[in-house]
């Protein structure tokens, strides 16, 4: 194991990216063939090895120190995960979520049943497989939904759970044994994507729902990942990227870190955060104040992954330096603020430019970091 040790000292990297990568038009193909019969279920699984080998390779070419499989076999950032576990199922419901300007593809999730960790979890064998692909040539990071995803209101089912403690304490056990499946696969780097975190520290979405406070959501959502990462093994480097919404270039809300920083950002045992920094609806780095000194890692989501204009390059290292006047800038990372295709529709640039984002992400770090 030993190309993986290196994460214990490195990860999140100086250059690093969130995850998802834009589906070229060959896989879009493939999966709406298969929807139509007109290919097998293995048959588009070798369209989706043959992509996601060509971006393992092009993520080296760039210079990245860590590669994903772009989510390439899956359709939604979080419910591909999510309705694998046991006791959620997924389903059509009759309207999308509400983003700028326009409704997502109807997809979701709901709790049928008592909610544990599948050991068939198809996650696990998608692993093996691209850190075979990847052979020790990078870090081979794994991305999954924070376990918090699951505390949307329209997920949570009290007929199922008469609280959510004991919702809470269920997921925490599933997750901890999704930590371990993923470990024994030979994962060393995973994140955990959290939209929901993000969510409770903007001040135009409203909280209450079994006679929850805001503040008592942020605190038990802190509980969560702190018990899901309770006796992790060492050498497991865990991040979380805190999100807006990011859906076709379009977002979901707004909000400074403000709110939660106090709680999540000071306590909560991750490696890392990657946080959304790419426009003013993010608020000013002033909130980084609560990350401990010699803590987390921050991964300045400065690089914007919604639109394929790169940026300028002493803007970014003068952003650098004014989050380095919250945080050390040894503890700082740069990468872009989200994935590049968080959904299988993609951000609204081209695989071109795609590429110069994340070749830009790696000089850049080289000239603040060497």
């Amino acid at each position: 194991m030993s190309t993986q040790s290196t994460t214990v000292t490195k990860a999140p990297f100086r250059a690093d990216h969130v995850g998802s990568l834009l589906r070229p038009n060959s896989l879009h193909q493939a999966r709406k063939d298969f929807k139509e019969g007109a290919i097998t279920a293995q048959q588009l699984r070798e369209v989706e090895t043959q992509e996601i080998k060509r971006i393992v390779d092009k993520q080296i070419e760039v210079g990245l120190e860590l590669v994903t499989d772009g989510e390439f076999r899956r359709t939604w950032w979080h419910l591909d995960f999510l309705e694998h576990l046991n006791g959620i199922e997924g389903y059509v419901p009759e309207t999308g979520y509400e983003f700028d300007g326009v409704e997502t593809e109807r997809y979701n999730i709901r709790t049928t049943g008592k909610i544990s960790f599948n050991p068939d979890h198809p996650f696990i064998r998608d692993f093996i497989e691209f850190n075979e692909i990847v052979d020790g040539r990078a870090v081979a990071k794994q991305t999954i939904p924070s376990p918090n995803q699951l505390f949307h209101p329209d997920i949570f089912n009290a007929s199922v759970y008469p609280d959510y403690e004991s919702y809470a304490a269920d997921i925490i056990k599933a997750y901890q044994d999704a930590l371990k499946a993923f470990y024994d696969a030979g994962v060393r780097y995973l994140q955990l994507d959290d939209v929901y975190i993000a969510a409770l520290s903007s001040p135009e979405l409203e909280f209450g729902d079994q006679g929850y406070t805001r503040e008592q959501f942020i605190d038990l959502a802190l509980r969560v990942i702190n018990g899901v990462l309770e006796g992790k093994p060492e050498d497991l480097i865990v991040t979380t990227h805190l999100c807006r919404g990011n859906y076709q270039s379009t977002w979901a809300f707004q909000g400074s870190y403000g709110l939660i920083a106090p709680t999540l950002f000071a306590k909560e045992k991750v490696d890392g955060f990657f946080l959304e920094y790419d426009d003013e609806r993010s608020g000013d780095f002033q909130p980084l104040d609560h990350i401990p000194n010699g803590g987390a890692n921050v991964v300045l989501g400065v690089v914007t992954s919604k639109d394929g204009k790169l940026e300028d390059k002493e803007t970014i290292i003068a952003r650098i330096q004014e989050a380095a006047k919250y945080v050390p800038l040894e503890q700082l990372c740069l990468s872009p603020q989200c994935g590049f295709a968080s959904t299988h529709h993609g951000n609204k640039l081209t695989e071109d430019e795609q590429w110069e984002k994340l070749k830009f992400i790696v000089d850049v770090a080289k000239e603040v970091w060497g």
